[in-house]
């Protein structure tokens, strides 16, 4: 299967997914989302209940860990996020994975593209420690360049400084 096959078929799953109305089988899926399995077992397939689909991984699990002004150290909730992370790609051998590192608007340039480079190894590290292939996992740092909230506050500054771990599919070939 050519990587557009792919790629349409995975665009497919996530639109189908997206549109799903998780009650429509009668299984009395509560606001909990039990339904009648209990919460127990996968979801529908491809949606943020399904612990196998990357919907899952961002929104259950954590895509991103948050750093300290000018470090890269791993915090304890970073820590936790990326055990579930590290669980998750071990479980789900088909998937690679981006890790990017940013940083807030602080700094020059130069030294934020260094600075989100030091976190995204450092997540890849941490990965690579609870036994993720460190060849399934990329690294790159977009510094203070795509911030995801934007004013000159304390509370946009701690958002920015991050890592997120961007998944992609790889089907494994023999």
């Amino acid at each position: 299967m050519t990587l557009t096959k792919k790629a349409a078929v995975m665009l497919l799953v996530l639109a189908t997914a997206a549109c799903t109305d998780p009650d429509r089988f009668g299984g009395g899926a509560g606001a909990d989302g039990a339904g009648a399995n209990g919460g127990l077992g996968a979801g529908v397939a491809g949606s943020a209940s399904d612990p196998a689909s990357p919907l899952f991984f961002n929104q259950t699990i954590g895509d991103r860990v948050l750093f300290a002004v000018d470090t890269s150290t791993i915090t304890p909730e970073g820590q936790t996020i990326l055990d579930a992370q590290a669980q998750w790609l071990l479980t789900n051998a088909d998937y690679r994975a981006v890790i990017e590192g940013h940083a807030d608007e602080q700094g020059t340039r130069e030294y934020n593209l260094a600075l989100g480079q030091r976190r995204a190894n450092a997540v890849r590290e941490y990965l690579v420690s609870r036994g993720v292939p460190v060849g399934r996992l990329q690294v790159t740092s977009f510094g203070k360049e795509r911030p995801i909230a934007i004013c000159s506050e304390e509370s946009c500054y701690a958002q920015n400084r991050r890592a997120v771990t961007v998944l992609s599919f790889s089907a494994i070939t023999s």
